[in-house]
């Protein structure tokens, strides 16, 4: 940040525009799972359908930008961005209690719909966009940070609400303060690519968590308490500085324009260690940059001419955000290469970059101001270190726990969504630790995708059971499937499986664990199977990898398989010397959670067996947990 020896009050419009940008990331956070969970019914709806209700809630709001710009006076502008402000904050805090089913899917579209409205009204009505947004876009990381990835929307506590509305309420005032200013059409269209950028890596909570649990080994660890915390708000204090400091000469432009096409390559083609990390400090400045460049498109003074340009903008950005959100991750359903979609949407910021004509001075932050905003930075994050408690829960990991045998809960999370599309970790995670588990085998497990709401699932479930995580990806660097243990740990290591035509990607992780005087190998994997075909060619390979890796331990094989009893899938597991664990139990269904008529987790084991199998009653996803003790 370039600091100044001068003082001033902060513009209304800034703090307007930093507001609804702060609300409108949230809402988002929504109304994206929102989407894939209840419209589209965990992929059971047409990826086609769900798809085009998605962007017709983002080309609506065009229909505002001719009524917004009627006559260039502004007053128009001024009334639908002060309707759609105020139709975001209601949605926004109904969404604290609004929570599931068709009712939080509805409030949750329709406030995306005013949210839209307020950004088109309000880059014709002109703002600050070059420095609001970024503020905004800054504002929710750290928010998102302090709470462990945990929204407001989804917080249990009694403060939550209160936040919410006064975060609203900051906004609402200084909507109706602000009076019309200049309008850069550049600065508006940058606010969806920005969003989808920032949510992806450059300014993540999550994927900072994820960067920094990867050491030298494909398998994730637990990283160092607050560690994550510190790297986000260094992160955020990196796009702050750029989007206020100076942006000289040619060299610079092209130079920063190269650094967010190189952070987006090198996150797309990541998928362990190191990447996620050099993209995170590499996008963070180079996205505040692009901003900074955005500023030069601002003429002197007000231009009506300009303003309907901004309002097309604005919403031509926000429609590149949900399409390329579409695109990205609909290739996990539709199997189709999509590295290339945050390459895609960075070109736009680089864009912005490279056709600035001219040097672009500093914003003259005041210093006091500037460090303030540091220490905010900084100090913020930390919060969420002393706000997450674990469950209560007591480890039976000594010799009376060896007597009772080895603790097992298997559990497919979905991302950590229930049946009726609420997110709600502290109730997954109570029902994790009602069995007292020694090992706990997760699949589906989302640590930062945007579809999601940028969640940690994994983080926030170990804290919550007070356990250490191990995990490895599947279908990018931050979906897969973990092992959660206090026991002992002597080895870890993952292994790729073969797609044979399914689009979503697959793997086999091994954790050594030491119970009861021996060491025990466990496979924590989730099957992927083929369109129309038996998973045999993975089956294969997840008895070759537990073989090989579980050596003469006994050895077991846990997760959601995807293939039921009596299949030839089944078969081939016994033929390759592991056993059905739950034979003697059956029916032992897991899914639907609310009401199970099919098994298709599993656990198979040699050199072990289930001494006892139960299923849970937990609808916080759409597999019901299962319990078992080895022997």
């Amino acid at each position: 940040m370039s600091f100044a020896r001068t003082d001033h009050h902060v513009p209304a419009p800034l703090v307007s525009t930093a507001a609804g940008t702060l609300l409108l990331v949230d809402l988002l956070r929504v109304w994206l799972p929102s989407i894939i969970t209840i419209f589209g019914q965990a992929a059971s709806t047409p990826a086609e359908l769900m798809g085009a209700f998605a962007l017709l809630w983002f080309l609506v709001p065009f229909a505002v930008v001719p009524f917004a710009a009627r006559w260039g006076s502004g007053r128009h502008a001024a009334k639908a961005a002060l309707a759609g402000g105020a139709g975001l904050a209601a949605a926004r805090f109904a969404l604290v209690f609004v929570h599931g089913g068709q009712a939080q899917l509805y409030v949750a579209s329709i406030g995306l719909l005013a949210g839209l409205s307020w950004l088109a009204a309000t880059a014709v009505r002109g703002g600050p966009a070059a420095v609001g947004v970024p503020v905004g876009l800054a504002a929710g990381a750290l928010q998102h940070a302090a709470l462990r990835t945990v929204d407001l929307t989804w917080q249990s506590r009694w403060w939550a609400a209160p936040l919410v509305a006064a975060e609203c309420l900051v906004f609402i005032w200084y909507q109706r303060r602000t009076a019309p200013g200049r309008t850069s059409a550049a600065a508006w269209f940058l606010v969806g690519p920005a969003m989808l950028l920032a949510g992806m890596f450059a300014l993540s909570p999550a994927i900072a968590t994820v960067a920094l649990s990867y050491r030298f080994d494909p398998v994730a660890t637990t990283p160092p308490p607050a560690v994550p915390e510190l790297l986000l708000g260094l992160a955020v204090v990196g796009f702050l500085a750029g989007a206020t400091g100076p942006l000289r000469g040619r060299f610079e432009r092209v130079a920063a324009a190269l650094t967010i096409v190189a952070a987006a390559v090198i996150f797309g083609l990541s998928h362990g260690p190191g990447g996620l990390f050099v993209a995170l400090l590499l996008g963070c400045g180079a996205l505040g940059w692009a901003f900074r460049a955005a500023a030069a498109d601002t003429p002197p003074e007000p231009d009506a001419g300009r303003n309907a340009r901004s309002g097309y903008a604005a919403l031509a950005g926000m429609l590149v955000f949900a399409v390329a959100a579409v695109a990205y991750y609909a290739a996990y359903d539709l199997g189709y290469p999509n590295q290339w979609v945050p390459v895609a949407v960075a070109l736009a910021p680089a864009w912005i970059l490279l056709r600035s004509g001219t040097g672009v001075p500093a914003t003259g932050v005041p210093w006091r101001t500037g460090l303030a905003a540091v220490a905010v930075c900084l100090l913020v994050p930390l919060i969420g270190a002393t706000t997450t408690p674990p469950v209560e829960r007591s480890d039976a990991t000594g010799a009376a726990g060896a007597d009772r045998g080895l603790r097992l809960v298997a559990y497919n999370i979905r991302m950590g969504f229930g049946l009726d599309g609420t997110f709600r970790p502290a109730a997954a995670a109570r029902a994790i630790a009602a069995s007292d588990p020694d090992v706990v085998v997760l699949s589906e497990v989302d640590r930062a995708w945007v579809l999601n709401g940028g969640h940690d699932d994994l983080r926030t479930l170990a804290t919550r059971l007070g356990m250490r995580y191990w995990f490895a990806p599947a279908a990018d660097a931050v979906w897969g499937d973990a092992v959660l243990t206090n026991l002992p740990v002597a080895a870890a290591e993952t292994v790729r499986l073969s797609a044979v035509g399914a689009p979503t990607g697959a793997q086999a992780l091994g954790v050594v664990v030491r119970f009861g005087g021996r060491e025990i190998a466990v496979v924590s994997t989730h099957i992927q199977p083929p369109p129309d075909a038996e998973p045999l060619v993975q089956v294969g390979e997840i008895a070759a990898f537990a073989t090989r890796f579980g050596g003469d331990r006994p050895t077991f094989i846990a997760g959601d398989l995807n293939i039921e009893p009596g299949d030839a899938a089944m078969r081939a597991f016994a033929d390759a010397g592991y056993t059905d664990g739950f034979a003697a139990f059956r029916p032992v269904r897991t899914f639907p959670a609310d009401k199970p008529v099919k098994q298709i987790d599993h656990v198979l084991v040699r050199g072990l067996t289930c001494a006892e199998v139960s299923v849970g009653t937990a609808v916080t996803s759409d597999h019901a947990p299962i319990v078992t003790t080895l022997r």
